[in-house]
This record gives C-alpha cells, sequence and structure tokens, in this order.
C-alpha cells in the first residue's frame, strides 16, 4: 500500500514542481528523491512497517512476492532516471509533467503486482497503459512519434475491450471476480469459462508484446522518443508479466492442461519472429525493439510452466532484462545516428561507453557469466521442470543461438570498423554509473543466487 500511495502523491508533486521549478537538474533531482523513498517505503513494508492502512476488501494482496517485485521495479527506475533523467529534456518543454505520467505508471505497476480480484488488474493495467499513450506521443513534433501514439492508443483500447470481455465471461461462469473464489472448483473448463481464458490470454500477450500480438511494439518503440521507449520495454514490460503470471496462479492454474499449449505456442511464435526480424533491421533502435519481442518469449516460459522455478525465474529474468536494456537505451539516447553504422569506431572514440555497451549486449545475448545468461537458464529450467514442452526448450536454445548474431553486429562495429568519430554527451558521472551497471550485472550473472535468497528470506 505505501508504494500506491506514494507514487500517486509524488506524481501530482511533479505535476506542481513544474510550475515553481524551471531547472531541468532541480526537477531530475525531485524524481530521483521520489523513487528513493518509494523503495525506501517499499522495503520498509517488506519489514511489517506499512504508512498507510486502508481496508481493500480483500481486493489488493501485498505478499512478499508482490513488494518484492516493487522493490526491483523501483530499483530499475531508480537506475532509470540516474541514467536517462537528462535526456527527458529532449522529449519536449516538460520535463516535470513526463516524470509525473511516469510515477502514475508506476502506481498502475504497484497496482498489478498486489492484485486480487480481475478488477484491480483491469484498473491496473489501464492506471498503466493511459500515460503512456501520452508519453509515447510526448514530442508533438516528430510525426512518427505522433503516428505511434494513436497506433499504441487504438490498439491498446482494443486490447482492453478483449480484457473487459474475457473478465465478464469468466464472472458468467463463476459468479465473482476474486481471483480465489475463480480458481476453485475447475474440474472441467466449461464453454464460457474457456472463451473468457482466451480473452483474458490474449489482451495479457498484447500488454507484453508476445507474438502474434506484437505487431504495433515495433512502431510504437521506434517512434517514441528513446528515453520513453526505455521506459515501456523494461519496468512496463516485466509488470505486464508480474499481471500475466499472478492472474494465471491465481485463476487458471487448476486448468493448466487446458491452455498450456496455446500459450506454449505463443511463447514459440514470439521467439521466432522476435529473433528472425531482429536479424534483418538497419536501425538498432529498432533492432532492439524486437529484441524486447524475443525476450518477451523467454519470459512466456515462465507462463507456461507456471512452477516455482517459473516465479523465480521471473523475477531473476525480470530484474536481468531491464538492467542491460536500461543501460544500452542510455548509450543509444546520447547518439546522433542510430543506425549500425553509427556504432563505428565506437571502442576506439569512447571506450568507456563502448565496454559497458558490450556488456549489455552480452546480457541479453545469454552470454556465460552474465545476468542474462541465467535469467535464460532460469526460463529454459522451469520448462524442463514441467515435462511437457520439451519441443519448446529446444526452439528456445536455438533463438538464444541466433539472438547472439544481432547483438554481436553491434559489437563487432563498435571494435572492428571504423568510423568517424561522434560528439557524444558523457560525463565522467554517466561512466561511473554505466561502470557500476555493468558490474551489477557480471557479479548478478556470477552469483545468481543472491536475489533467490532475497525471495525465500522474504516468503
Amino acid at each position: 500500500m505505501n508504494a500506491i500511495v506514494i507514487s500517486g502523491i509524488w506524481g501530482v508533486v511533479m505535476m506542481f514542481s513544474g510550475l515553481f521549478v524551471k531547472k531541468d537538474s532541480a526537477i531530475r533531482g525531485i524524481a530521483v528523491l521520489g523513487v528513493i523513498i518509494l523503495l525506501a517505503a517499499n522495503i520498509l513494508e517488506m519489514r511489517d512497517g506499512s504508512f498507510f492502512s486502508f481496508d481493500t476488501r480483500n481486493m489488493l494482496s501485498f505478499d512478499s512476492f508482490s513488494l518484492l517485485f516493487n522493490a526491483v521495479a523501483f530499483a530499475c527506475t531508480l537506475m532509470f532516471f540516474l541514467l536517462s533523467g537528462r535526456d527527458m529534456r529532449t522529449v519536449g518543454d516538460s520535463p516535470a509533467d513526463y516524470y509525473a505520467l511516469m510515477f502514475f505508471v508506476l502506481c498502475g505497476v504497484s497496482i498489478v503486482s498486489s492484485f486480487n480480484t480481475l478488477l484491480m488488474l483491469f484498473l491496473g493495467i489501464e492506471i498503466i497503459s493511459i500515460p503512456l499513450y501520452v508519453l509515447t506521443g510526448a514530442d508533438k513534433r516528430n510525426l512518427k512519434g505522433n503516428e505511434a501514439s494513436l497506433k499504441y492508443l487504438l490498439m491498446g483500447a482494443f486490447s482492453t475491450g478483449l480484457m473487459l470481455m474475457g473478465i465478464t465471461l469468466v464472472y458468467g461462469a463463476k459468479g465473482s471476480f476474486d481471483m480465489e473464489v475463480i480458481g476453485t472448483g475447475n474440474t472441467e473448463i466449461t464453454p464460457l469459462m474457456s472463451a473468457g481464458l482466451l480473452m483474458l490470454m490474449f489482451s495479457m500477450a498484447f500488454k507484453v508484446s508476445a507474438a502474434p500480438f506484437h505487431f504495433w511494439t515495433p512502431d510504437v518503440y521506434d517512434g517514441a522518443p528513446t528515453v520513453v521507449t526505455s521506459f515501456m520495454a523494461t519496468i512496463v514490460k516485466a509488470a505486464g508479466f508480474i499481471a500475466f503470471i499472478r492472474l494465471f496462479m491465481g485463476c487458471f492454474a487448476s486448468l493448466q492442461g487446458q491452455w498450456q499449449l496455446a500459450t506454449a505456442i505463443i511463447a514459440a511464435s514470439t521467439l521466432v519472429i522476435g529473433n528472425v526480424t531482429a536479424i534483418f533491421q538497419q536501425s538498432v533502435k529498432r533492432m532492439l525493439a524486437y529484441s524486447s519481442i524475443s525476450q518477451a518469449g523467454f519470459m512466456m516460459f515462465a507462463i507456461v510452466s507456471l512452477n516455482s522455478i517459473a516465479v523465480e525465474g521471473l523475477l531473476y529474468y525480470a530484474l536481468a532484462y531491464c538492467m542491460a536494456t536500461i543501460g544500452a537505451f542510455a548509450i543509444l539516447a546520447r547518439m546522433s545516428d542510430y543506425t549500425f553504422e553509427g556504432y563505428n569506431g565506437l571502442g576506439k572514440h569512447h571506450p568507456a561507453l563502448a565496454a559497458a555497451n558490450t556488456v549489455f549486449l552480452l546480457s541479453l545475448a545469454g552470454i556465460p557469466a552474465t545476468a542474462g545468461f541465467m535469467g535464460k537458464f532460469y526460463m529454459l529450467s522451469a520448462a524442463i521442470n514441467n515435462g511437457n514442452v520439451l519441443w519448446l526448450v529446444i526452439l528456445g536454445v536455438v533463438c538464444a543461438a541466433i539472438s547472439v548474431y544481432y547483438y554481436f553486429r553491434v559489437i563487432q562495429a563498435m571494435y572492428f570498423k571504423d568510423g568517424p568519430r561522434q560528439e557524444i554527451e558523457a560525463g565522467s558521472g554517466f561512466k561511473i554509473l554505466l561502470a557500476i551497471l555493468s558490474a551489477a550485472i557480471v557479479l548478478l550473472g556470477i552469483f545468481p543466487q543472491t536475489i533467490i535468497d532475497l525471495l525465500y528470506y522474504f516468503f
């Protein structure tokens, strides 16, 4: 409850700070302070120190897993603000408003990580989505961004309609929005429940950009301001998967045999489409958009498996993926040329940036000794432990090998090709933050049990 209330209040604070504070650095400082307070309040709530006490009528459940994911989301948001906060000024003339919208998104993230009824799931998803529609088109001078915003709005409204229809059908089948009621007594799947389950599955697949509901992702990620794309592709995507697994564990776990093949096909399609299409991209930003689709395919393994390893692995994967992607986008946002050629000679002209970017890309590719490798290992282990989708495990390994190609294209350009020196605004503070983030990715890859031990500790 701490996170929901404080993020909403701080969103309002950011809105009004824009009226009285004009310096971008001061506005960024207020936003960073807000995230630190959010993170501290969430950790305090883990230790049974809640500031607020409201009767939610069991519609929200602040269990250990939801609080730990909130801590991961807020920590990643703090990294994002520190690394990419300065780039917020390139979006438009109202950075305080953009920060405010992001705090409102964090409020929605806190809801979808702790919902206990389908009603709160819907509210949380919409609280996340509506600010993102605005942020996507925040740069009004960019026609591509305006088009992306409109496309995102229309597709988002369509998926919301599917979700509402699915909730209605499930309510018709079980007579309740409560997940505990919906999840009990499901010995056989009825036509009404089957239709509702499929609609909820499709709408959630849209929110996490899983194929074949991914078609909005490349255009929206490419058209949105780079700093907004970084936020959408990391914290927001991770929150979507937490909502996804919470929904299916709470409502449909006993019917896993009925829907597992459908989710496995979605995961397989996501892996194949995301990886194969990324190979042919000429823009690194668009390549990272398709990369996020392929990463969603691996996170879908958790939904397919739905066991304890999947829950642990999804939390770990979310952290590893967010860290690497935030770092890669932070460097991309400082560059003037987003093509692969724009990275030519980066290792010679800006060795610190190239070294950090290499760690981020290696982690995304799943190379050993990085957090990304262990994240993929946990997802594959969850599927193997399930025992029914070994074909999906084999496909996942093949797609992971394919992904190495397009990530190494960037590394090749940085170290093995010559190009003109780009003037990149990267001070010592920015480089230190990148070094810390790179070291954290390597340490988390070498000692992966750290985050898992945290999970067990708080359970």
